[in-house]
């Protein structure tokens, strides 16, 4: 095809997760919820780590990006499942749909290949520490960075371009303490992921698909801040000094 798809309706309908008007609302204030959790833990994180200059870390440089990620992606889908949820206004613009698919796919793309980055930082730092200064300075991070976007805008482009022109019908002990933390996000992203994509066709049902689906949309952004801020004592530790320092800075005045 080499044209914009053409339908005799100008948008996808949306089906919902539900009819029920009682479990609309509960959903939605669910997930108002764990989006202002997702925006607040993750924007907190990205200031403790630029206010801290003891975070000023490739770590904690990788992990900005991380929380700037899940926000971002958060962002594109949680807003319009609360508008389907709270309105009667259940459809997406042709643009608006694919716009938001690649803006999804990019984001998280970038996030698979930033959580690879992670874990490269993680095994310089257990199995070269002195070289680690030299394998992980600033150009170099910039460089993961900066690949990472390229790569996940090249997945997400190859993937929701053609599609754009498709038709559409109507219907390890120490070491392992130190990398715990990535396990875990990596775990829950991409398990997520592969339950939703790689079951067998047989299994399939809409439903489980829906729970997924706003698993890794919704929930998992809120849970990163968490899994990378709790378990961790230097992040603990900034929290303190600035408040001490905020508390100092007030008895001045």
């Amino acid at each position: 095809m080499n044209s914009w798809n053409h339908t005799d309706e100008p948008n996808f309908k949306l089906m919902g997760l539900t009819d029920s008007k009682e479990i609309q609302l509960v959903l939605s204030v669910l997930f108002l919820f764990i989006y202002m959790a997702t925006v607040l833990g993750n924007i907190g994180m990205m200031l403790i780590i630029r206010l801290d200059v003891q975070l000023h870390t490739p770590m904690y440089f990788f992990l900005t990006h991380l929380s700037f990620l899940d926000l971002s992606y958060s962002t594109v889908i949680t807003p319009k499942t609360l508008e389907n949820l709270l309105t009667s206004k259940r459809s997406i613009s042709f643009m608006g749909c694919f716009i938001q698919l690649y803006l999804f796919g990019l984001l998280a793309s970038t996030e698979c290949f930033i959580l690879s980055s992670m874990a490269y930082d993680i095994y310089v730092a257990i199995c070269n520490p002195l070289h680690y200064p030299v394998s992980m300075f600033t150009r170099h991070c910039h460089a993961l960075i900066t690949v990472s976007y390229v790569i996940g805008a090249m997945d997400a482009s190859s993937t929701v371009f053609p599609m754009s022109t498709l038709n559409f019908c109507k219907c390890k002990h120490k070491a392992f303490s130190t990398c715990a933390s990535h396990l875990l996000g990596v775990t829950v992203f991409y398990g997520t992921v592969i339950f939703t994509y790689m079951k067998p066709i047989k299994s399939y049902s809409l439903g489980k698909n829906q729970v997924a689906s706003v698993f890794y949309t919704i929930v998992i952004p809120m849970l990163n801040p968490l899994i990378y801020s709790l378990r961790n004592k230097q992040v603990k530790s900034a929290v303190l000094r600035l408040v001490k320092k905020g508390e100092g800075s007030q008895k001045i005045k």
